[in-house]
């Protein structure tokens, strides 16, 4: 790789705390990386709105109160182990339109169904996450 300096460029990404310990397991590492870049995790506003989007970009939507729900559990979340950001906010979607299937088979049989019904993630659909266990 020394000799192929100029057409050669490696990047190494990853969360700063693991970064740290992946460059201090090889001393030498510290010298051949020229660049680093840290960019500051988002924050819960920020968070919130990147939800919205997923969420909106596939056809859902939150109810006011799922809304609510959704800024707390992003607040809670954030203070967990093994948080990641945007990647924890998209997993909390998809369990959260999971539940909301399982709600609307196990609560609705023989109704017909609203598109309103398909679409709205509701606060229970939320809360019923491991991430307010506990809490209260």
């Amino acid at each position: 790789m020394e000799n192929e300096r100029e057409p050669l460029v490696v990047l190494l990404a990853g969360y700063e705390d693991r970064m740290h310990s992946f460059s201090a397991s090889n001393p030498d590492m510290g010298s051949r990386i020229a660049q680093h870049i840290d960019f500051p995790d988002y924050t819960q506003d920020e968070l919130v709105e990147i939800g919205d989007l997923m969420l909106e970009r596939e056809g859902y939507a939150l109810s006011p109160a799922a809304r609510e729900a959704f800024v707390q559990y992003v607040g809670l979340r954030m203070t967990q182990p093994r948080f990641a950001n945007a990647r924890s906010v998209r997993n909390a979607l998809e369990r959260a339109r999971l539940r909301q299937a399982n709600r609307l088979v196990n609560t609705s049989p023989g109704r017909l169904l609203t598109k309103s019904d398909l679409v709205t993630i509701e606060a229970d659909d939320i809360t019923r996450s491991r991430v307010f266990q506990g809490e209260g």
